[in-house]
Formats: structure tokens, sequence, C-alpha cells
């Protein structure tokens, strides 16, 4: 089988792929826990989750390419608009900021509008008052890759999650799109299935997907719990977990909190520690003030407020999600 690369040509990779030329694409992973590898996505896949999302939406509209198009969550734009013929308006040339998004915002055609974003776009937008009015204009605002504290989520937010193996999001806030599989295993490993799986990956390496009952599976990375309503709600990832003195630790829940007093970011991880086995940690960006920070983490269990807060840029990998590893180092360097 023949799969584009994104790497090579995200726009001609598409392309193929939907007009029968190439088999699908290849998407690399984001490589937040190691050396990225490339999901070989089908074209039926991409069909399947672009025809989903337009049906859980509302239905078809514009879209705004705010994404880098060699990732899948910029490649699933592309496909989208490809697919049902709409109009695709892309970014100035240069880093996002804004002023550029309500420029490209403002060259769209009147009508639905949809663009898909990480969180740190949101927060940039929201900062800005010209940001917030062009976001404003668009009828549904995928936001995906990390989580978003409430306070930065306008009335047109979706929050999603998938990952390349599933050609994106498939998951729409908390609930999967029609055909769209999700369980969860007694350790807490969130499984998904359906019509938007990738074949596998490049490497040949197909240990992630298994076969249950008849029924392909992604295991993915994360871990999660079903919220009383049914939604299914992110604990974060199975490796990111922290335990303390026998005690399991979610640092995303941490980091939302710090997010919440203000911090531009924040990244909670585990530092050895010769009594608990690890230590609670917090890289955290941003002008906020020691009180606000504390005032954020009286919420939170005794165990999961940090010892210590580092204040530092909190690292990113070329995909823009933390850089877990670089984050420890942060933390570790200061008990040197």
């Amino acid at each position: 089988m023949t799969y584009a690369r994104l790497a090579d040509d995200p726009f001609a990779a598409v392309d193929d792929a939907l007009a029968g030329r190439a088999d699908g694409i290849a998407a690399a992973t984001s490589g937040s826990t190691g050396a990225p590898r490339e999901v070989l996505v089908p074209a039926a896949a991409i069909r399947a989750s672009a025809t989903l999302t337009a049906a859980r939406l509302g239905g078809e509209a514009a879209w705004l390419l705010a994404l880098p198009a060699d990732r899948i969550g910029g490649a699933m734009v592309v496909a989208r608009a490809t697919l049902a013929g709409t109009p695709l308006a892309t970014m100035p040339a240069g880093p996002f900021t804004a002023s550029s998004f309500a420029e490209a915002t403002s060259r769209m055609p009147a009508g639905r509008r949809h663009v898909s974003l990480v969180p740190t776009q949101v927060r940039r937008l929201l900062a800005d008052p010209a940001g917030r009015d062009a976001l404003a204009t668009f009828e549904a605002v995928l936001v995906g890759g990390a989580a978003l504290p409430e306070r930065d989520a306008p009335a047109n937010l979706v929050r999603t999650y998938g990952m390349s193996e599933t050609s994106g999001g498939c998951v729409y806030d908390g609930r999967p799109l029609d055909g769209v599989g999700v369980r969860i295993d007694p350790d807490g490993r969130i499984l998904l299935a359906g019509p938007t799986l990738a074949a596998g990956y490049a490497d040949g390496d197909d240990a992630g997907f298994e076969t249950r009952d008849g029924v392909r599976w992604f295991r993915t990375s994360d871990v999660g719990e079903r919220r009383a309503d049914g939604r299914l709600h992110v604990l974060g990832r199975a490796d990111h977990v922290i335990n303390t003195g026998g005690v399991k630790v979610h640092p995303q829940r941490i980091e939302l909190a710090l997010e919440r007093a203000g911090a531009t970011a924040a990244a909670v991880v585990g530092v050895p520690d010769p009594e608990w086995g690890q230590r609670v940690v917090a890289v955290v960006e941003g002008a906020v003030d020691d009180a606000a920070l504390a005032a954020a983490l009286e919420g939170l269990a005794s165990y999961e407020r940090p010892k210590r807060i580092v204040r530092a840029t909190v690292p990113r990998t070329a995909g823009g999600k933390i850089d877990r590893p670089a984050a420890r180092g942060l933390a570790s360097e200061e008990d040197r």
C-alpha cells in the first residue's frame, strides 16, 4: 500500500489520498514521549472523520487553516474543506498572532465558519480585542491537543479528543462521534474504536492496536473516566502520572488549577525523592504572584499540591505540546 507523506507536501498528500492516487496519508505523531513515528491513515478513515465531524457540527462550513498542515490536525482541516467543496482560508506567513488571525478571518466568505486551534492559540486570541472579535465569528472552534481551563472557553468552543491514530479528534465535548467506540480498561487506560482508526504504523509495529470480540481498538496512552452524564473525561497520559507515597497524582488537574490562577502555562512533573518515591514539582510560566497560586491550589488534595514551584518558560515539543522530559529536567536542576 502507498501512503502519501504529509512531511513531503501536506496539501498534495491529502489531495492524492482523497483522489485515490494514494491509499491514505502518513502522519507524524507529536513525539511528546519519544521519537516521532508515522501513522498510516487510510483514505476511508479520513473521509469518515470528515463526514462525522460535519454531522456533529451541524453541517459543512468554510474552514480556516491555523494549524500546521503536516500534522493530523491541520491535514484534517484541509481534508474537510476539500471533501465538502467549501472555501479553505490560510494564515499569513509568520508566527501565529491575534492580528494575523483577525486578518485571515476577514478574508473568509460570510456564512458558516469552522476552525481548529490549540489552547495556546485560544488564549492569545482571547487576550486581544481583535482576536476575540474574530474568534466570535466562527460557528465552531475545535480545540484539542491539551486541556483548556473553563475560564478560557468561549461559547462556540468544542473540546476535541483524539490523535493521529484516530484521524484527529473523534470525541467532541466528551461524547464520541457516531460509530466511534470508547472503553476504559480497569487500569484507567482509554481505548478507541470505529471507522476513523488508522491502519497502523509505517515501521510495522502495530502493538498499540488490538482486537477484542471482533472489534479493533487502539489502546491510547491516556487515562480517563466516565462522568455521571456519560461523558469521557481525560485525566492525562498514563506515563505522566506521578506516584508520590503510593498515591497516583494526575498532573493535568494541577496544571489547570495553576492556569486558572493566571499562569500562562504550567507543567507538573515528578522528580525523584528518597522518601516519597517522587515529589510533585510545578514549572510555572507567566507573571502570577505566589498568593494567587497558593489560593488556586487550596482546592486540591494535600498530596497533589506541588512541593516546589519553578519559575521558567514551559518547554514545548515541535508540535506545541509540553515537553515533559525537558520540564522534568528544569525541575530537577533546582535540586542540585
